[in-house]
């Protein structure tokens, strides 16, 4: 079995080194990988930091491609064609792996023949003093935190794995498609949910996907993503997101969304009034500041 390990960058010179490093220097054969390594028109030092991953450790086997259609579902998709692999791995560019990440997931599906993905934790490790308005679930939207337990178990209840942290059988990509290039990253913009659409499709499917503990990532958050520029920002487009991802499955699953929008709205009511009561009320109003912003997005407004 062969791990194909993707990564899809644009203008990450900061991090990019130090996350191919981090699987360069696991633990595990490198016959048994290969790095896909998918340039989306980055501007800056990126293609001289691939250069210089070559000559560093040249035992890798390391492939690399400019992928000219800006958004981060064309680079994923420029990812699959051109793996050679029997699993793909989906690493962010802004991140580093866990010390066993590889062994873990080549072992997982080897001992998992009904598994069709897998993901693990995700760790953000911010560059700045935490905000005191964070909470975990801002957390869990800014820095992608993911914590399931320290044990492998399926995903249930419409959870699935990070997009930066996944992996999945070759097959799936050939019976599912591929990411949705309506939606992901593109340069700046921040539309998201190709995973979530994605995922969509392999539950519908009936198929099963693991989290695992030791795969996990460290994710580096920057003092930018803390912004409130940001903020609203992103939290506008997940909402914008959702609405194009909800549309193009059907106009039932767009006003189920809007419906399961008003049950967020209840929730997060209730958690203004937790933290309220807990004396950081700078937490509660964040959250509705969020819920705010995604039924603007979802809602076209």
């Amino acid at each position: 079995m062969k791990l194909s390990v993707i990564f899809c960058t644009y203008n990450r010179e900061k991090y990019l080194y130090n996350a191919l490093k981090s699987v360069a220097e696991q633990n595990f054969p490198h016959q048994d990988y290969e790095i896909v390594m998918v340039n989306n028109n980055s501007t800056d030092s990126t293609e001289n930091i691939c250069r210089q991953f070559q000559e560093d450790y040249p035992q890798v086997e390391f492939h690399y491609f400019l992928e000219t259609s800006q958004g981060l579902s064309y680079a994923r998709n420029r990812g699959v064609k051109e793996s050679s692999g029997d699993i793909f791995v989906f690493v962010d560019d802004d991140a580093t792996v866990f010390e066993h990440y590889l062994s873990c997931i080549a072992h997982f599906f080897k001992s998992h023949p009904d598994a069709s993905a897998c993901g693990g934790p995700i760790v953000p490790v911010y560059e700045i003093e935490k905000p005191k308005w964070l909470s975990l679930y801002t957390e869990q939207l800014l820095g992608g935190a993911l914590y399931e337990g320290d044990k492998d178990k399926p995903f249930r209840n419409g959870k699935y794995p990070g997009g930066g942290n996944s992996a999945f059988r070759k097959e799936v990509f050939e019976k599912y498609g591929l990411f949705n290039v309506e939606l992901g990253r593109k340069g700046t913009g921040l539309i998201g949910a190709e995973e979530k659409d994605l995922y969509d499709r392999l539950t519908r499917g009936n198929e099963v996907f693991y989290y695992l503990p030791q795969m996990g990532i460290h994710h580096y958050i920057p003092a930018k993503k803390l912004s409130e520029s940001h903020f609203k920002e992103l939290t506008y487009s997940i909402g914008k997101s959702e609405r194009i991802r909800t549309k193009a499955v059907s106009s039932k699953a767009y006003r189920s969304r809007i419906l399961s929008e008003c049950k967020k709205w209840l929730g997060s009511v209730v958690l203004f009034f937790i933290y309220t009561i807990k004396l950081t009320p700078s937490k509660g109003w964040k959250l509705l500041q969020f819920r705010w912003n995604v039924t603007r997005g979802l809602l076209g407004k």
